[in-house]
């Protein structure tokens, strides 16, 4: 998935790779990588938890406008199923963007 993500923001195109093997990322690099303690399939959350798939699309967004060098890979923090979810805070998403 580095590989490709590299070739995508050579066009001008910004990404973020979801990765559930830390190791795997880290030999071929992305631009900008969330790491996250999920099985395989479940990159985004259990199936049905919106509030979970939510956190992450929030945390890769942030870490999108954060990450100030090439290859940042992210330890979301999150745990698959041990964590509670709060609500979307939609403001914090509208919050989201480059430093002005």
């Amino acid at each position: 998935m580095g590989l490709i993500a590299r070739e995508i923001e050579r066009e001008g195109i910004p990404t973020v790779s979801l990765s559930i093997v830390r190791e795997v990322t880290e030999k071929v690099p992305p631009p900008r990588a969330l790491f996250l303690h999920f099985p395989f399939g479940h990159a985004l959350g259990e199936p049905g938890a919106v509030n979970q798939q939510l956190t992450v699309l929030y945390l890769a967004f942030r870490l999108l406008f954060e990450a100030d060098r090439p290859g940042t890979i992210r330890d979301s923090q999150l745990r698959w199923k041990s964590e509670t979810y709060a609500p979307t805070d939609w403001e914090a998403f509208r919050r989201l963007g480059p430093a002005e």
